[in-house]
C-alpha cells in the first residue's frame, strides 16, 4: 500500500499559508454534517462503479476504492472512526481515511465531481428518508385516533366557534378532522419524493464535466428517476430543502393546534378530558397540580420550525448563481426541523394513546347554549315553507324567551312557542334534542353517526 502523503487539505497545495485555527474552526461543518455518511459513501459506491463501467477507471482500481469505502462505513457505524476538524466535512473526513486506507488510488473517487454536486445529493437522499420515517410515524398517529374516534362516534359534545358553543357534534368527529389535517401533511411529504427525484450527481462543481460520464446510471443506481437538467441550477438549487421545511412547519402548526386545543378540553374550565399521569407533570409549590407540559411542549416548538423555514428563505434570497458557503447552513436548518418533527410527531401520539374523554361533562357542556337553535330555524325552513332568514328571526325570538325563562329550549311550553309561531306543534321539541340534531347532519362529511362510521370504515382500509 502507497503511504499516503497528503494530509493536508486539499487546496494547500494552491493557497499558500495555513488556517488560522479559529477559521478552521468556524469553517469546519463536521459536526453537523457526520450524520450524513451513509449517503456520502452510497454516493461515492455509485459514482465509482459509473467511472469503471464508463472505463474511466480499471477494474482493479474500483475494486480498491469500494473496498476502502464500504471499510469506513463499518469504522462509522461501530463508532472506530476518528473524525478530524481538519478535513472541515464529512467527505473531505471519509476521502482522506479511503487515502490511508488504500493509498494514492483514493484520489480517484473524486474524478468527474466536486463536493458542490456531491454534498446536494447526500442531501437529496437523505431527505428522501426522512420523509419516510416522517410518514410512518403519520400513519401511525392517524391510526390512533382512528382507534380514538371509533370508541366515540357516539359521545356528543358541543362544536364551538369563537370558543363558544355552536352546535352538537360527535366527539369522534372532532377527532376525525385532524386526520383530515395530517392526511394533508402526508401528501405534502409525498409531493416532496417529486422535487427530491433529480439526482445532482455529475454537474460537478459548476459547469458539468468532460469525461464521459453516464448520470442516467448514477441516477438510477441512488434512487433517483433521471438527473437534473442544468449544472448552475442544481448547485445553486435549495428549492428541495424549502419544500421540506414548510412541509415540517406545517405539519408542525396542525400538531399544534391539537395540542391547543386539548389544553383547553383538559382545563379546570372546561374539564372535556382527561390526560393520563404518564404525560403530565407536576409543581414544585402546588401539590395538587397535573400540569400538560407535554401538550405545551409540541405548542412552543411550532415557532422553531417556522423560524427554520424563514432563515433559508433569508439566506437564499439575495445569492446569485451558484454556489456560495451561505448554503452551508441547510444541512443545520434541515436537521434541526426534521430532529423536533420526528420528536413532536412521538409525543403526539403517546398523548392521544394516553387521553380519555370526560363523556358526563361534554353532554352537560353540550346542553348550554341553545346549540340545537340552528336545527329549530332549519325546521321552520323544512315544514312551514318559511325564508331561512324569517325563520332565523324567529328562532332568535324563541332563544331570546328561553334564556328569560331560564330554560332549555326543549323545556319550552308548546304554548309559549305558538305566540311566536303559531303553526307549531309539539313534535317540534323532538328536533331540539342533541343526538337528533348530530344525527340528522347527513350532508357528506356532516357529523351523523352514520357518516362517522363510513368515513373511519374507509380510512381504516388504508392503514390495516
Amino acid at each position: 500500500m502507497t503511504k499516503n502523503k497528503n494530509n493536508k487539505a486539499i487546496w494547500n497545495s494552491r493557497i499558500g499559508k495555513k488556517t488560522s485555527s479559529f477559521f478552521q474552526k468556524i469553517g469546519s461543518s463536521l459536526n453537523i454534517d457526520k450524520r450524513l455518511y451513509k449517503q456520502d459513501i452510497k454516493g461515492s459506491i455509485a459514482h465509482v462503479e459509473m467511472l469503471f463501467k464508463q472505463k474511466i477507471i480499471s477494474f482493479k482500481i474500483k475494486n480498491k476504492i469500494l473496498y476502502g469505502l464500504n471499510k469506513i462505513e463499518r469504522e462509522i457505524s461501530k463508532n472506530k472512526f476518528q473524525f478530524d476538524h481538519k478535513y472541515e466535512d464529512i467527505h473531505m473526513n471519509i476521502e482522506k481515511r479511503l487515502f490511508e486506507i488504500i493509498g494514492e488510488e483514493a484520489g480517484y473517487v473524486h474524478t468527474a465531481r466536486s463536493r458542490n454536486d456531491q454534498v446536494i445529493t447526500d442531501l437529496k437522499i437523505w431527505i428522501k428518508s426522512s420523509n419516510k420515517e416522517i410518514l410512518y410515524i403519520l400513519n401511525r398517529i392517524i391510526k390512533t385516533i382512528l382507534k380514538l374516534s371509533e370508541k366515540n362516534i357516539k359521545t356528543i359534545m358541543p362544536g364551538f366557534t369563537h370558543l363558544k358553543n355552536a352546535q352538537p357534534v360527535s366527539f369522534a368527529h372532532y377527532l376525525m378532522a385532524y386526520v383530515e389535517m395530517f392526511e394533508r401533511d402526508k401528501k405534502r411529504f409525498q409531493n416532496n419524493f417529486e422535487s427530491l427525484n433529480e439526482s445532482p450527481l455529475g454537474v460537478l462543481a459548476i459547469a458539468g464535466t468532460s469525461f464521459n460520464i453516464d448520470r442516467n446510471y448514477t441516477a438510477k443506481k441512488l434512487g433517483f428517476k433521471n438527473p437534473t437538467n442544468n449544472s448552475i441550477d442544481t448547485v445553486s438549487d435549495r428549492d428541495f430543502v424549502l419544500d421540506y421545511l414548510y412541509s415540517c412547519s406545517v405539519c408542525s402548526m396542525h400538531i399544534s393546534r391539537i395540542a391547543e386545543e386539548l389544553i383547553i378540553w383538559n382545563s379546570d374550565g372546561f374539564n372535556l378530558i382527561k390526560l393520563s399521569d404518564k404525560i403530565v407533570t407536576g409543581s414544585s409549590i402546588m401539590p395538587q397540580k397535573k400540569n400538560p407540559d407535554l401538550l405545551e411542549f409540541l405548542r412552543g416548538k411550532t415557532g422553531s420550525f417556522y423560524g427554520n423555514l424563514f432563515s433559508m428563505l433569508s439566506l437564499l434570497k439575495g445569492l446569485p448563481l451558484s454556489y456560495f458557503k451561505d448554503l452551508q447552513d441547510d444541512k443545520e436548518i434541515v436537521f434541526r426541523s426534521n430532529d423536533n418533527l420526528i420528536n413532536c410527531l412521538k409525543i403526539l401520539d403517546e398523548v392521544l394513546n394516553n387521553l380519555s374523554p370526560n363523556k358526563k361533562k361534554m353532554l352537560e357542556l353540550a346542553e348550554k347554549g341553545y346549540i340545537t337553535a340552528t336545527d329549530l330555524a332549519d325546521y321552520l325552513v323544512k315544514y312551514h315553507s318559511m325564508p331561512f332568514r324569517e325563520a332565523y328571526k324567529k328562532t332568535a325570538s324563541i332563544v331570546n324567551l328561553a334564556e328569560k325563562k331560564k330554560s332549555k329550549l326543549e323545556n319550552l311550553d308548546i304554548s309559549d312557542l305558538k305566540k311566536i309561531v303559531p303553526k307549531l306543534s309539539s313534535d317540534v321539541l323532538k328536533v331540539l334534542s342533541l343526538e337528533n340534531s348530530v344525527n340528522s347532519k347527513k350532508s357528506f362529511g356532516g357529523t351523523s353517526f352514520d357518516n362517522i362510521k363510513k368515513m373511519i370504515v374507509k380510512y381504516k382500509k388504508n392503514y390495516d
